[in-house]
């Protein structure tokens, strides 16, 4: 398995930031792969994220793009279009970023360490609304400024989990797949069954940040003040 990344995006409707989340991850992380998991976007969604695709032909200005996979899917289910991003990942390490997420601290090296000894690691998430960065009241509040092994919500009264900014090993994901007849929280399961089987998962907002966007069909967002 060759060194890199491959970054799983599942689209829908994300021409407004999908293009910063594709950036963040160019100027973070230098060899990666784009595996966009399209779910019928009815905007420019797609154009977009073309716009960043490398041509073979040219030589100059390599830097500026990567290679793009496009996945388009019409029965969809949070975990299964994840599953069939991990199965199209040429990279041992897998990066799944929301489409209306922006990388703003990378530390590949902390987190491959930490890769060996942990499940998957989560990062910190800063929501902002129009521009603001807003108060992290419910969901938010998770997101601390410590470490945390296997973080326990109390509010949901299960282990928390969030794939809007998350890192796994290609070999996990195919151990343990994502619930594909779900139709939200795959990743509270996922992590809940991680634990359940005695390994471990980290949040890891030290080495890993990510600026969480506002969009109306967000999922995450309760109230802005």
């Amino acid at each position: 398995m060759t060194e890199g990344i491959s970054v799983i995006i599942r689209c829908k409707d994300e021409e407004r930031w999908i293009g910063y989340a594709v950036q963040s991850v160019i100027d973070f992380i230098p060899k990666n792969e784009i595996i966009v998991i399209n779910n019928k976007s009815r905007d420019r969604s797609i154009e977009v994220i073309k716009s960043f695709r490398r041509d073979p032909d040219l030589r100059s200005n390599n830097e500026n793009y990567t290679e793009i996979i496009i996945q388009d899917v019409n029965d969809y289910s949070p975990g299964a279009v994840l599953n069939k991003g991990v199965e199209l990942a040429n990279f041992e390490k897998i990066l799944v970023l929301s489409a209306h997420c922006v990388i703003t601290h990378f530390d590949y090296s902390k987190l491959s360490q930490n890769l060996e000894k942990y499940a998957a690691i989560f990062g910190n998430q800063i929501p902002i609304y129009e521009g603001k960065k807003i108060t992290k009241r419910y969901l938010w509040s998770h997101f601390c400024d410590s470490q945390v092994d296997n973080m326990y919500s109390k509010s949901e009264d299960r282990y928390f989990f969030h794939n809007a900014a998350s890192i796994f090993n290609k070999c996990i994901l195919k151990q343990h797949k994502f619930n594909e007849n779900i139709v939200g929280k795959e990743d509270r399961y996922w992590a809940n069954n991680i634990v359940e089987v005695g390994k471990t998962y980290l949040y890891d907002p030290l080495n890993f940040c990510v600026e969480h966007h506002y969009t109306a069909n967000g999922n995450t967002w309760k109230g802005v003040g």
